[in-house]
């Protein structure tokens, strides 16, 4: 992962609607969740939640899907693993057979 796209993934996730957004997404694995599913588990608005999806959109971290009159959103996971593993790459000293940090989701 270059370092633009990781500072605009954790710029998107530094606002704790859109961490919270995301993270109802990753519980909801690949399977995603209609946009009034998650407007209902947080109580937003949906004006607000559509802002705050295409700022998530915008950093390439959740994608939509039009089904018929509503669209389901997916977290990218291969975004959320690359920028977890751009944030460990060099961890513990790149010592990589004794660090217990490890990148693994779904």
């Amino acid at each position: 992962m270059e370092h633009t796209t990781a500072v605009r993934a954790l710029a998107a996730l530094g606002n704790g609607t859109r961490l919270s957004i995301y993270r109802v997404l990753v519980e909801a694995g690949r399977g995603g969740k209609l946009a009034g599913e998650i407007a209902q588990a947080l109580s937003l608005p949906a004006p607000t939640l559509s802002f705050h999806l295409k700022e998530l959109a915008a950093a390439d971290l959740v994608a939509g899907e039009q089904r018929g009159r509503t669209i389901c959103y997916r977290a990218n996971f291969d975004v959320m693993t690359g920028l977890v593993g751009y944030l460990t790459e060099n961890c513990c000293a790149g010592e990589q057979e004794t660090c217990d940090v490890q990148a693994k989701c779904c």
